[in-house]
């Protein structure tokens, strides 16, 4: 499953509020204990206690599930029929199986060849959402038939068996009946065993209105008249491979579609709302690449005759992988090719990719339990992106997964609130909770640095030797690493397993020294943590691969070691005084770098000639900015190092830097100089932004499209004249259809308007957004509203999220950009959220969205008391699925403040001092 946050170089954008942090070098260890102190006194420093929860029990178990499906699409009803092929292991008088919001009408038990034993009573465990049907006499060892008819309802809350509403050309309002059964929704479709591990093969039949089209895992098999009803048909498909329930699918509704076969001659659909299918057909050239690719990969066939990809009005995640039938947000699969922005067609690229991975990785061999949905998620992550580099060279993906994953997972990880990637989950509200970026990216990137520790033959035949030994069945983390290790020779479980069964990672602090024709340099390692150096007992401690680079091979690894001790020394031969030595080469290992003062100085010229790789710079920064956060060293370093990058080229480095300014400007919201960082943000993108102009020149490519987006966008927030003169030159042009504005230029000229408009400037961006036809244009205008600045306006803004015209899923990225838009915006963001409570988690229903939204609107606060009233408001206001996401939020705000105090003054001293004489650039 992708959640969808944004294109990955919107991903960043939407969590600009990421973690920020306190104390200095030598007060540390006691700033960073009254640090923890305060967090434990706000009880945000320890994780709820579980829930008690047991697994199903093991006496009777599926075989072969036959369902029959019967949406009313008008009553937003359901009617189904399940004949279960059933063995009973342990001779019983109950079976206890996963239901919620399903009420069974009649339910039957026939051992082969005997005669039907009928249940005496359904008793419903709401709370577990389970169900145990009770029967009048023993159900003995062997084979039999479970029958149960049961009646449903098609919610609106995105889970389970839902509506989706959408508009037919005509424009008249109809609904869609869909599924989204991860984690644990199967069961509010049909009574089932709702556990990964418990396998069976489905035999599926859906009753649909003729004119609708129905799909589901499996291809068509029957599509006949239903008898009791002419304007219906009963459409049967082909019997699925064993598989778990969370991948079963089924989707009725009016679509077209495009279709291509691969080169292996599996059936490739893309389907569309109807009169979209042109838009389906980059989805389409994709999905036909990306599956010869995982073949190849992975030496393992797709297993199906077929693959859909369908994209869904209303939908909660990016897209899921669904066996054979992956549904997506329309944004996530839809390219207009005049009016889809290039960040679009990339995100459509990675969301593909992912999604395709996981029909070997997850639907294939599936993990045994929710505590290894790291392992689906993290490989796809990862993966994803080496599809897309095969596809797309030109897109320079590796470098913005950096970006995009890497620093977004340190983080999140560097908190007191992070979590090992493996987590053990329990009860099913727990689940939702590990969706988040330490499975995710944290998974993706210690995955890249196995990837690069193994070298990709071996990690390739390791991958080889899992998939087929474990194909339709259950695995475990450990069985990966046992096939990893068998294909290297290397001590892989050893080495992840301090990466993935505790939480964070360290902190390399090097120096060198100079030993005649050699460079020695002192290695050691410790947690790097948000709050500042760790001050506890008990270090934790990590098995590092380590690859150090030099001036005379920028590109290369002069040495590779193993670090497996808190501290080593390494000789490195034959490096001359004024050569530069680096570590982390590719920003592939999963750790943050120190650098003595020195080693930091002999570097920093490389950021500015440029002779320092592109994602090395953009590591160099990314380290630097976390340890100012940290208190180690002193954000004025920082920013004194943001200006040597005035040479830049690279589109991945300027949106790390950007989005590290962003998280500053946030910061310093809360002072009375919040002027003079946007002056020091103009200084600093002023000359790429000339450089770059508006209009593509010949010859630019995807990165170049990019980067002024990026660029022109950031210059008009911060009100740089000329590009604010220009946007509204542009917009007017638009708004009166004498020039359209390229889709790579609508984001970055909205957000200008709007910044620096007016209520007018307001209510025509509200009516582009109604005028507009692709959800991409709508998405486009909603992240962007959080920028008017008015308290009256940011109020229209926050009713119009919550209105008929927003998506339910995409409220969110509403109320989280006028969050993020101002100061002002935050409080009545927050406001907003309190206010309207009952109505958002009652819509969210304590999925993932929740914690997203929660995240989004309250992490950019910056004083104390603000964690104390945000902890306070969800004590009384429970989300059990975000509890942790309140914590860390809870967190960041003490860290913001924290950071704020230590070096408000020294910030706004520089930036005085710069304007008095500024720099020659």
């Amino acid at each position: 499953m992708w959640l969808a946050a944004a294109a990955p170089s919107l991903a960043r954008r939407l969590l600009l509020l990421g973690p920020p942090p306190p104390p200095l070098l030598l007060l540390l260890s006691r700033s960073s204990l009254r640090r923890r102190r305060r967090l434990y006194s706000l009880g945000l420093a320890a994780m709820p206690e579980k829930r008690p929860f047991e697994r199903l029990p093991a006496e009777v178990s599926p075989i072969n599930y036959s369902l029959c499906l019967k949406p009313d699409l008008l009553d937003f009803t359901f009617e189904g029929k399940l004949e279960a092929a059933a063995q009973v292991r342990q001779a019983t008088n109950q079976i206890v199986m996963n239901c919620a919001d399903i009420d069974i009408i009649t339910a039957s038990y026939a051992p082969e060849g005997d005669e039907e034993i009928h249940a005496t009573g359904f008793n419903y465990q709401n709370e577990d959402e389970k169900v145990t049907l009770s029967f009048p006499s023993t159900l003995q060892t062997g084979t039999g038939t479970l029958k149960i008819d049961f009646v449903g309802e098609l919610n609106d809350k995105m889970k389970g068996f839902y509506r989706s509403k959408y508009t037919t050309p005509a424009g008249e309002v109809r609904y869609a009946a869909v599924t989204q059964f991860e984690a644990t929704d199967a069961r509010r479709a049909f009574p089932c065993w709702d556990e990964p591990a418990i396998k069976a093969t489905f035999d599926i039949s859906l009753v649909v209105p003729k004119d609708r089209v129905a799909l589901s895992n499996m291809n068509v098999i029957d599509r006949k008249p239903y008898p009791d009803d002419e304007n219906l048909v009963e459409v049967k498909f082909a019997r699925t491979p064993v598989m778990s329930t969370y991948l079963v699918a089924f989707v009725v509704g009016e679509y077209d579609f495009v279709e291509t076969r691969s080169k292996d001659g599996v059936c490739v659909r893309v389907y569309t709302p109807v009169g979209k299918a042109e838009q389906g057909k980059f989805a389409l050239e994709v999905a036909a690449k990306t599956l010869p690719f995982y073949k190849d990969y992975f030496n393992v066939p797709y297993p199906l005759p077929k693959i859909d990809l369908i994209a869904i009005a209303d939908f909660a995640a990016g897209a899921m992988e669904n066996w054979g039938l992956v549904t997506y947000r329309e944004t996530a699969l839809l390219i207009d090719p005049k009016n889809s922005c290039s960040s679009s067609r990339q995100w459509v690229a990675l969301v593909v990719g992912h999604e395709l991975a996981h029909q070997w990785f997850g639907n294939l061999v599936t993990m045994e339990w929710w505590t290894h949905l790291w392992l689906n998620e993290g490989f796809a992550s990862w993966i994803e992106y080496l599809c897309v580099d095969h596809c797309f060279p030109e897109y320079d993906i590796w470098t913005q997964f950096v970006s995009a994953d890497y620093t977004r997972a340190q983080e999140l990880d560097a908190l007191d609130n992070s979590h090992p990637i493996e987590v053990s989950v329990g009860h099913p509200s727990e689940v939702d909770e590990i969706f988040d970026a330490i499975s995710y990216s944290k998974g993706a990137s210690v995955i890249r640095m196995l990837h690069d520790y193994i070298g990709d033959k071996d990690f390739k035949t390791g991958m080889n030797m899992y998939l087929t030994k474990f194909q339709q069945k259950n695995a475990a983390t450990e069985d990966l690493w046992e096939s990893l290790e068998d294909a290297s020779g290397k001590p892989i479980a050893a080495v992840m397993n301090t990466w993935t069964k505790q939480m964070g990672f360290p902190l390399i602090y090097v120096e060198a020294e100079q030993v005649e024709d050699d460079r020695v340099l002192r290695l050691s390692q410790k947690k790097f943590c948000a709050s500042g150096p760790y001050v506890g007992e008990d270090c934790p401690q990590w098995m590092v691969p380590i690859t150090i680079s030099t001036s005379e091979d920028p590109n290369q690894a002069k040495l590779k070691i193993l670090m497996d001790k808190p501290e080593m020394n390494v000789v490195l031969k034959n490096v001359k005084p004024d050569q530069w030595v680096k570590l982390n080469l590719g920003t592939v290992g999963f750790y943050r770098t120190q650098y003595s003062s020195a080693m930091l100085e002999s570097l920093l010229p490389g950021i500015r000639d440029l002779s320092l790789p592109p994602v090395d710079r953009l590591g160099l920064q990314n380290d630097l900015f976390s340890l100012a956060r940290a208190g180690i060293i002193s954000t004025v370093e920082v920013l004194k190092v943001m200006e040597a990058f005035v040479n830049e080229p690279n589109y991945t480095v300027w949106s790390d830097l950007s989005c590290n300014l962003g998280i500053l400007s946030t910061l310093l919201s809360h002072t009375d100089f919040y002027e003079e960082i946007q002056e020091f943000v103009k200084d600093v993108f002023s000359p790429i932004g000339e450089r770059l102009g508006w209009d593509p020149k010949p010859g630019e490519g995807h990165l170049d499209a990019l980067l002024r987006g990026l660029v022109l966008g950031k210059l008009g927030k911060a009100g740089h004249k000329a590009t604010l003169e220009e946007a509204r030159r542009r917009f007017k042009e638009h708004v009166e259809g004498k020039q359209i504005l390229s889709a790579d230029l609508r984001s970055p000229v909205y957000l200008t308007v709007l910044k620096h408009g007016d209520g007018t400037t307001l209510d025509i961006m509200l009516k582009l957004h109604k005028q507009a036809d692709m959800q991409e244009e709508k998405n486009r205008i909603e992240r962007v509203l959080g920028a008017t600045l008015s308290p009256e306006l940011i109020q229209k803004v926050l009713t119009f999220a919550l209105s008929e015209e927003v998506r339910p899923q995409d409220t969110v990225s509403v109320i989280g950009g006028v969050a993020g838009g101002s100061k002002q915006g935050r409080k009545a963001a927050w406001k907003f959220i309190k206010d309207n409570w009952e109505e958002l988690y009652n819509r969210y229903q304590g999925g993932f969205l929740i914690s997203r939204l929660i995240k989004l609107s309250v992490e950019g606060f910056a004083v104390d008391k603000m964690a104390g009233e945000v902890k306070a408001f969800f004590e009384s206001h429970p989300a059990p699925s975000a509890e942790r996401t309140i914590q860390q939020c809870c967190e960041n705000i003490l860290l913001n403040a924290a950071w704020l105090k230590r070096d408000a003054d020294s910030i706004q001293q520089y930036l005085l001092q710069r304007k008095a004489s500024p720099p020659s650039v």
